[in-house]
C-alpha cells in the first residue's frame, strides 16, 4: 500500500521542478530582454546626444595636423601639418578602390555601416590564431574612428563608432564615404590620402598607378610602418601579395592578371 504513496510524491515532486525550471527560463528571458531593451535604448536615444554632427565631414579641415594610431590603436607619430592633396573618387582608379575594398571591407557595398558578419568572422579568425589578425571594423567604421573618436580601448568608444558609422551611411553614399576615406587614410612617410601617397613612393599622380602599385599602396593603412616599402621591401612585396589575393578572391580580379602584378619589382622614386 505505501508503493503508491511514494510514486505519487515523486510524479509530484518531478512536476515541481519541471514548473521550477520553467518559471526560472522564462524569468531570465524577461530579464534579458530588459537588459537588451535598456542597452538599445541607451544606444539609441542616450549615446547619439553626446556624439558629434556627422555633417561636419563637409567642413573639415585636416591642415590642423595629425596623430596617426596603427590598428592596435598605438601612436604611430604625430604631424603638425600633414601633406594631403584631395581628389574626386572619379579620378582615384578603379583598380585601387577595389584593392582597398578586398583588403579592408569585402562588403562595404552591402552593409549599412556596420557588419556583423565581418565581427563574427573576425572573433573567429582571432581565436583560431589566438592573436588579433583581423579587425571587424568597417571602411565607414574607421572613417567615423579617424574623424570623430580618439583611439581608447573603451567599448564606449565602439559603440560610438558604430553608431556615427550608421549615422554616416543614413546621410552619404557609399561612394562618397569611400572618397572620404581614400582621401583621409595615413600611408606612411608623412602622406595621407592615395594622390599623397602616389606621389610620395611612386613620384606620379593617383590616376597612373598601375594595379601592382594600387596593391601595395592598399596594403599599407594596416601598419604603415611594417610594410614600409622603403624601409621594408620584402615585407611590402608580401602585404602587395596578400592583397592581390584578396582581390582574387572577392572577385576583384582574375589569377592571370594578379600573377604578373604579384612579380612586378617595386619601381619607387
Amino acid at each position: 500500500m505505501a508503493r503508491p504513496q511514494r510514486g505519487k510524491r515523486s510524479r509530484r515532486g518531478g512536476r515541481r521542478w519541471l514548473r521550477w525550471l520553467v518559471t526560472s527560463f522564462v524569468l531570465v528571458l524577461i530579464l534579458s530582454g530588459l537588459a537588451v531593451g535598456a542597452a538599445a535604448f541607451w544606444v539609441l536615444t542616450i549615446l547619439p546626444r553626446s556624439l558629434p554632427s556627422v555633417t561636419a565631414v563637409e567642413s573639415f579641415d585636416p591642415s590642423e595636423g595629425a596623430k596617426v594610431y596603427d590598428d592596435n590603436d598605438e601612436l604611430i607619430t604625430e604631424f603638425h601639418v600633414e601633406r594631403r592633396i584631395f581628389v574626386p573618387l572619379a579620378q582615384i582608379p578603379r583598380a585601387l578602390q577595389d584593392a582597398i575594398i578586398a583588403t579592408e571591407d569585402a562588403r562595404f557595398y552591402s552593409h549599412h555601416g556596420v557588419d556583423p558578419t565581418g565581427i563574427a568572422r573576425a572573433i573567429y579568425q582571432n581565436w583560431r590564431r589566438r592573436r588579433i589578425v583581423e579587425g571587424g571594423s568597417t571602411i565607414t567604421q574607421q572613417l567615423a574612428k579617424v574623424l570623430f573618436l580618439t583611439p581608447d580601448k573603451s567599448l564606449e568608444r565602439k559603440l560610438k563608432e558604430a553608431v556615427l558609422a550608421l549615422l554616416l551611411e543614413r546621410r552619404y553614399s557609399k561612394n562618397r564615404i569611400l572618397e572620404l576615406y581614400l582621401n583621409q587614410i595615413y600611408f606612411g612617410q608623412g602622406a595621407f590620402g592615395v594622390e599623397a601617397a602616389a606621389r610620395t613612393f611612386f613620384g606620379k599622380s593617383v590616376g597612373e598607378l598601375t594595379l601592382a602599385e594600387s596593391a601595395l599602396l592598399a596594403g599599407l593603412p594596416k601598419a604603415p610602418a611594417t610594410y614600409s616599402p622603403f624601409d621594408h621591401p620584402d615585407a611590402a612585396k608580401r602585404r602587395r601579395n596578400t592583397v592581390l589575393t584578396r582581390m582574387v578572391e572577392t572577385g576583384a580580379l582574375k589569377p592571370d592578371q594578379a600573377r604578373p602584378a604579384g612579380q612586378a619589382a617595386l619601381a619607387l622614386v
